[in-house]
């Protein structure tokens, strides 16, 4: 697969093995049921691939600890990047992991900054199968207890949706940026379902289960919903070529928040704008304004 078609396919595509499309196209023709429990699975199951090149020096050089959420009982690792007491907490996106901001946390560290990020439960180093959102909101809100107070949040994609979250929720932090970051959790799951060659009535029974299993509308989760809660001053970063999470998302959250500004940026797609230079430089701007 080239470059280009590579940037222009989704990474729920590009990840999941060709025999998983092909079960969730039978099961989808058979019964919208059973492929909607296969879909919820897969969906709350990250991918895992190989630590890229740009990630490793930050995994050899960052002081690592594993830690308990004390609600959910599941376990993160921790790292610590850089000694500033100036520190930034960074929030990676599903399938991600504590390193996945290595190219920003380096620049952040030649400004000023420490960072501090984490591997999610069942991401990167930290162990499980499965993990969904409230995992998430709860590792940022203990890491601000923990290691706080913090200049600013950085999320990316999930980790933007569970900030917005935990903000809106009483987080006290100074500024936040969130980076190619969803609005709609009902939009997500019709999106992810249409990846996996299922369709819109497996995705509402894929929601409606969700719903009963966390005893929340998951629609409450969503960005936007969030950003209505949320009051100082935050950035929204969004490229205009991501295929993962489509652009309106971004204008919608930066519709409803109360002190925002937007950076809309063009061939970075959802993954490649972590590491683009004018991106992470407007971003360290507004974190020292």
């Amino acid at each position: 697969m080239t470059k280009q078609k590579k940037d222009k396919t989704p990474v729920q595509r590009l990840l999941v093995p060709s025999y998983i499309l092909a079960v969730g196209k039978i099961l989808t023709t058979i019964s919208p049921f059973l492929a909607s429990r296969f879909a919820a699975k897969l969906f709350l199951t990250p991918f895992k691939y190989k630590l890229p090149k740009r990630e490793q020096k930050m995994d050899r050089e960052a002081l690592q600890e594993k830690l308990t959420l004390p609600h959910f009982q599941r376990e993160i690792v921790v790292y610590h990047y850089g000694n500033s007491p100036k520190k930034i907490l960074l929030a990676h996106g599903w399938s991600g992991r504590g390193t996945q901001l290595a190219v920003m946390a380096e620049e952040l560290l030649k400004a000023g900054y420490s960072t501090i990020s984490f591997d999610a439960p069942a991401h990167g180093k930290a162990p499980g199968k499965m993990s969904m959102m409230p995992h998430f909101i709860e590792a940022i809100e203990v890491l601000e207890k923990r290691y706080g107070p913090f200049e600013a949040i950085i999320g990316h994609s999930l980790g933007g949706m569970a900030s917005l979250k935990a903000i809106s929720d009483g987080l006290s932090v100074n500024k936040l940026v969130i980076i190619g970051t969803a609005n709609s959790v009902t939009r997500i799951t019709k999106e992810f379902a249409g990846n996996m060659k299922m369709n819109d009535k497996v995705a509402a029974k894929m929601k409606s289960y969700f719903d009963n299993k966390f005893g929340v509308d998951m629609d409450s989760l969503s960005g936007a919903v969030s950003a209505e809660g949320v009051k100082i001053p935050t950035l929204v970063v969004h490229d205009e070529d991501d295929v993962d999470v489509r652009i309106n998302s971004a204008y919608e959250i930066h519709e409803k928040l109360e002190n925002s500004q937007i950076l809309i940026t063009q061939g970075q797609g959802h993954r490649r704008i972590l590491g683009n230079t004018e991106v992470i430089n407007r971003i360290i701007q507004f974190l020292s304004v």
